[in-house]
């Protein structure tokens, strides 16, 4: 009979070891992301937000004016999958959908007063999560961090 490295570890107090992936860059990135969306979810959602439409308010707030087509490369979405996003924010009076006078099949999106205001109020509120879970870096450690991330986003769609 074949002898296999699986004996058990019961009773052991020693924590779980990952040679590999404690060293692989976009393991350590997706832990990050996985300690931050379930807080930054729960606090979108007190506002009846999801992180995609409060991506969506967000990008259209910046951007008055913005069609669907740059709003969806901007997401790295298919501009179908938006339709329903923006019909939800135009139905609560987030944003506004109108017509483009050059071009009738498309329509300039521009956030209202409500919906600038709740995109301030609830970038604040993700802020301060992510203070809580990010908060035991350094100023300029966090400031290096955006830095890179920037640059490797800038990177791929550049």
């Amino acid at each position: 009979m074949a002898q296999t490295d699986e004996s058990p570890r019961a009773g052991k107090a020693e924590p779980v070891t990952d040679s590999v992936l404690s060293n692989l860059i976009g393991y350590r990135l997706k832990r990050a992301y996985m300690q931050i969306q379930p807080v930054a979810q729960r606090v979108m959602a007190r506002d009846g937000l999801r992180v995609v439409s409060f991506s969506c308010l967000s990008i259209i707030t910046d951007n008055p004016g913005i069609v669907q087509t740059e709003l969806a490369e901007a997401l790295q979405m298919e501009r179908s999958n938006l339709v329903v996003i923006i019909d939800e924010l135009e139905q609560r009076g987030l944003i506004t959908r109108k017509k483009v006078p050059t071009d009738r099949r498309r329509y300039a999106l521009t956030a209202t007063l409500r919906g600038r205001n709740l995109r301030d109020r609830v970038a604040e509120a993700v802020r301060e999560a992510e203070d809580a879970i990010f908060g035991l870096l350094s100023e300029p450690d966090r400031a290096r961090l955006l830095i890179i991330l920037k640059q490797l986003e800038a990177h791929r769609t550049g």
